[in-house]
């Protein structure tokens, strides 16, 4: 299945122009779409609902938006209130149903300089062929390794709660008149998980190690409950790639930003991950996986 992460600066591209169906093409036909920077309701933007434009563009997938800041946009019309929020946050599509969704808003540092705003991670329960996999859009904070680290911290405990924890609920309905269950199953609330997103930080970088740990005497080590780079373990390597350029001291410099971090159980099934880097949709360039959730996992690995 193909899987893409990008991070669509709002709809404004590297040519600094603002065109949110042309960021709709960059990704149209993946598997599972991880979107951030997505806006309802900002002047910026034309005062457009990006999720309900993108879904309109991309008809073919189920989705879930997650602001990680609301704040009021409401207006007077003919003597009555227009109920609007401008919001701003990240945005998951899958072809495959979202069994169900959370919102992380992630720990924020308050600032005197530079802005710093509210981050927060999507986090999408999937029904793959392979198994039940939590796969999150995430987007961390962009000033200091301090405030990643944090929010690095806050996801992988709320990782390894995961199965412990079960999903929106758990346990036999004991008002069955009350229909909690409507009908259904307990939700899964598996191990598996995938992370995919604009993490602000590069390979080797603390919070790097913090999500995939120091380098393994086996370097293709993975831990079950743990994470790999996608990159790192791909079957098909792809040379050193970038997904940002930054200017520093007056000089472009190539980031790689943006990241696909898979649980231990996929270390050997992501066959390849790369960039587009001639896309200009966005001042981020998408990343492209390709991993085997088709194949269902063995026995015991998949922590459901």
């Amino acid at each position: 299945m193909k899987l893409v992460s990008y991070n669509i600066q709002y709809g404004f591209g590297g040519d600094g122009r603002y065109d949110l169906a042309r960021a709709a093409r960059v990704v149209a036909g993946a598997d599972i779409i991880a979107l951030q920077e997505v806006e309802r309701h900002w002047l910026r933007s034309n005062e457009d609902d990006q999720p309900e434009i993108l879904s309109r563009l991309l008809p073919e997938y189920y989705w879930v938006y997650g602001p990680a800041f609301d704040m009021d946009a409401s207006e007077r019309r003919d003597g009555r209130i227009v109920n609007r929020r401008r919001q701003f946050g990240t945005m998951l599509l899958s072809k495959l149903p979202i069994a169900w969704s959370r919102l992380h808003t992630l720990p924020l540092r308050r600032t005197v300089r530079p802005l710093n705003t509210r981050n927060a991670a999507l986090e999408c329960m999937i029904r793959t062929p392979a198994g039940p996999v939590r796969v999150l859009s995430l987007h961390l904070a962009h000033i200091a390794a301090e405030e990643r680290l944090e929010q690095i911290d806050y996801l992988l405990a709320e990782h390894r709660r995961a199965p412990s924890d079960g999903g929106p609920w758990s346990g036999a309905d004991d008002e069955p008149v009350r229909n909690w269950s409507n009908g259904g199953p307990e939700p899964e609330n598996p191990l598996a998980a995938i992370w995919m997103g604009d993490f602000n930080m590069e390979p080797g970088s603390a919070e790097y190690r913090r999500i995939v740990g120091s380098t393994p005497y086996h370097r293709r080590a993975a831990y079950l409950g743990g994470f790999v780079d996608a990159a790192a373990v791909a079957r098909e390597p792809t040379a050193d790639f970038h997904t940002h350029v930054t200017t520093i001291d007056g000089r472009p410099t190539k980031r790689r930003l943006d990241h696909c971090f898979v649980g231990g159980m996929f270390a050997d099934r992501v066959r390849s991950a790369s960039a587009d880097i001639g896309e200009i949709a966005s001042d981020h360039f998408p990343l492209p996986v390709d991993i085997d959730l088709e194949t269902p996992f063995a026995t015991g690995t998949e922590g459901a």
